[in-house]
């Protein structure tokens, strides 16, 4: 994929690279008075969509991305995106690069960490753009997509991967990048009809012309002719049609060039999408002042679908018929198909279509399974198809998960069951390719024999639309003897949140954009990838077990500070340490992945009393230390005396000084040094320090003395008396 130009400072208007898969155009802006009236001459009309900003994170899983979701309206000629990415933190930013991933359909499938996917996964290379970010506070980019699919389109954006580095909130500055996408969308208003056999007289000028054909359910193919053309520049037909639109990734969209042809120029499309509207634009190519002349057909060819029925809701049905040798319903026309004369079609079948059920789950969870049977007859003759309706909107955001096996005793050597999985049509040339592209569409192609007899796919975030699996039995080597062979394939299809639920070292976090739900996985114990599969930096269980003991039993070190509150009667103190290491201890030793973990309490409890418990520690022990009083008197002497508690050097030697010093290593060690990967080591660190120095700093124990302490000072039997509660003295 190409990449778009970016700017600093201002707008920088660029366009992706042309390539064999994708092609995005800039287009010219319409006149200043197209602009200022919100329509041109050409019957183009002007929409702006603009959605509330967000702030990037650094990049460590799914819900690190920002996702942005837009709908592109019907019969929309062009896109424009303008990315504004803006920083706020003065000093604390530093020079960055914004990575914009785009995607028509579902959320896009993105892997900035280079980790490995799940077995029978498959994935397309994501479409980006990158914005950096240097001394301006702000930097602007645009990506234009000219003829987009309309419906659903997603923007996720995020920072470079993040250095796994851990950092405390408000100890350090930080800086905000935010990012906002607006979207400026070109639609035509002014759009000629084609219908089915029906020639369309057109006359092209210089600015292009707009036409769109319904193809219907079961349409097979579609043919489209330019007829009768004729140009007053040039010879020949100049004239060049776009058919169909953009979407990314990936993009299928078919150019036909008439310039050199001297019959009718024609375009021919296998397994158009079905049930929507294709835009075709047409283009002169004679230059601003030369006029082409032409006639347009539309050609469908109708598929004739053969349905296998549901005998038990259909029993009354004239036209069932029930065959007990093999205990299988029989299969009757889908639909009678009319031609324009009146007369039925009788063509012979293309396919047989099985109807499955959808069924709800949960959110982002649907399981579909064939009515009354378990499993699909797959012929020779005519492909097996089965539609998986993911068109709600609400389902691009799980995993679609197709699982076949098939029948080991009905599996012949030479016999290959080849099966094709597409969006929006389903692919029905077995016998001319086995390629599984549709007229837009590259499919997921599948396959079983005699040594392979499953079959798995993944397809992360699948497009909204209708899905269709086809199946057909092939015999490569002897197809006669295959021509009645019959194979049944037991079929398990689900559209899961997350897939295995991310597995044992992963959790499936369901996240959301405004209305839209989509799911993702959160990996722990050095696992990574999109669903917790990538063991490249995991832990072994060994590994996994000594972390925990070290977090959970460096806690012990708070025995230290406890007994030695409770030798020196700060019985406060002793119960806050305490509470600190108890729940510090089962904090931890939940706050662990995999094998060793366990917790008593809720998650959250143990982590909000963990905290409470960390921070109660640090205070009481500085309060203990200044030994303060209610009366605020005690406060002024201890500042007096220059000295919390009357000291000596054998004190600060062996106590403050290294008491102060495991502290601040501690701090230190906290604030910048702990990380994802050793923080079950600094960590425990942590919690040695934090209770040593606690334990040397905790103050000595007041000195019993009588309440009066009487001293001789004068020889005329007087005596100073000295009260050390209530700094009283008296002459006696």
């Amino acid at each position: 994929m190409g990449r778009a130009g970016t700017g600093t400072g201002g707008e920088a208007v660029a366009a992706v690279v042309a390539g064999p898969l994708l092609l995005l155009l800039l287009a010219r802006p319409p006149p200043a008075s197209a602009r200022d009236s919100g329509k041109s001459e050409v019957g183009l009309v002007s929409e702006h969509f603009s959605q509330a900003p967000q702030r990037l994170s650094f990049y460590s899983w799914y819900g690190s991305a920002r996702l942005f979701r837009f709908r592109v309206p019907p019969d929309t000629v062009l896109l424009r995106w303008l990315l504004q990415v803006s920083r706020e933190g003065g000093t604390a930013c530093t020079d960055a690069e914004i990575t914009v991933h785009f995607r028509s359909g579902a959320p896009p499938v993105i892997n900035p960490l280079g980790t490995s996917f799940p077995d029978d996964t498959s994935v397309q290379p994501s479409f980006q753009v990158r914005v950096p970010l240097s001394a301006a506070p702000l930097s602007n980019a645009s990506v234009n997509v000219s003829h987009p699919a309309p419906g659903d389109w997603f923007v996720a954006a995020h920072l470079p991967p993040s250095s796994q580095k851990i950092e405390l909130k408000g100890l350090a500055p930080t800086c905000a990048y935010v990012f906002q996408p607006d979207l400026l969308v070109t639609r035509v208003v002014e759009i000629s009809v084609m219908e089915p056999d029906v020639p369309l007289p057109h006359t092209l000028l210089s600015h292009p012309s707009y036409l769109k054909v319904f193809v219907p359910d079961y349409t097979r193919e579609l043919l489209l002719e330019l007829r009768d053309c004729v140009s007053s520049g040039s010879l020949g037909c100049p004239v060049r049609l776009t058919v169909g639109p953009v979407t990314l990734p990936s993009n299928f969209q078919k150019v036909l060039t008439c310039t050199s042809a001297p019959w009718p120029c024609r375009l021919l499309l296998p397994s158009p999408p079905w049930d929507r509207w294709l835009q075709v634009t047409a283009e002169s190519l004679v230059g601003p002042l030369g006029t082409v002349t032409f006639s347009a057909v539309a050609a469908l060819t109708a598929c004739r679908p053969q349905s296998v029925t549901i005998q038990p809701l259909l029993q009354s049905s004239q036209n069932q018929s029930f065959n007990a040798s093999t205990g299988l319903p029989s299969l009757s026309p889908d639909h009678q198909y009319l031609g324009r004369s009146g007369s039925v079609d009788r063509s012979p079948f293309c396919l047989t279509n099985y109807p499955v059920m959808r069924e709800d789950m949960d959110v982002v969870s649907v399981h579909f399974q064939l009515l009354d049977r378990v499993s699909v007859r797959v012929c020779p003759n005519t492909p097996s198809m089965m539609r998986l309706r993911l068109n709600t909107g609400m389902d691009s955001g799980g995993s679609l998960t197709i699982s076949l096996r098939a029948n080991k005793t009905e599996m012949r050597n030479e016999t290959v069951i080849v099966a094709c999985v597409n969006a929006a049509s389903p692919f029905l040339g077995f016998n001319s390719s086995l390629n599984c592209t549709t007229a837009f569409f590259q499919g997921y192609p599948l396959s079983l024999s005699a040594w392979s007899l499953r079959a798995n796919l993944i397809i992360p975030y699948p497009e909204t639309d209708n899905w269709y699996l086809s199946l057909q039995l092939m015999c490569p080597e002897n197809a006669e003897e295959c021509e009645q062979a019959v194979v049944h394939v037991e079929t398990t299809l689900y559209l899961v949140p997350c897939l295995n639920d991310c597995g044992p070292y992963g959790q499936c976090l369901l996240l959301r954009r405004h209305s839209y739900l989509y799911a993702g996985c959160s990996c722990k114990a050095g696992w990574r990838g999109w669903s917790c599969t990538d063991n490249s930096t995991a832990q072994t269980v060994a590994q996994q077990r000594a972390a925990a003991l070290l977090l959970t039993l460096s806690n012990l070190m708070f025995l230290a500070p406890i007994t030695v509150s409770v030798q020196r009667f700060f019985l406060v103190e002793a119960s806050v340490y305490a509470y600190t290491m108890f729940f510090s201890t089962f904090y931890h030793a939940c706050d662990q992945p995999g094998e060793a973990v366990l917790c008593i309490l809720n998650y959250d409890t143990l982590q909000y009393c963990d905290f409470l418990g960390s921070g109660a520690a640090i205070w009481v022990t500085i309060l203990c230390m200044a030994r303060l009083k209610a009366v605020l008197k005690y406060t002024y002497r201890c500042g007096h005396r220059r000295q919390c508690y009357p000291t000596s050097w054998q004190r600060w030697a062996f106590y403050l000084l290294p008491g102060i010093s495991m502290a601040s290593v501690g701090v230190a060690i906290y604030t910048s040094m702990m990380t994802s990967d050793n923080y079950y080591y600094t960590h425990s660190i942590w919690h040695v320090l934090l209770a040593g120095s606690a334990a040397l700093l905790l103050p000595p124990p007041d000195e019993h003395t009588e309440p009066w302490a009487c001293s001789q000072k004068f020889p005329c039997h007087y005596q100073i008396c000295k009260n050390d509660r209530e700094e009283l003295y008296t002459v006696t």
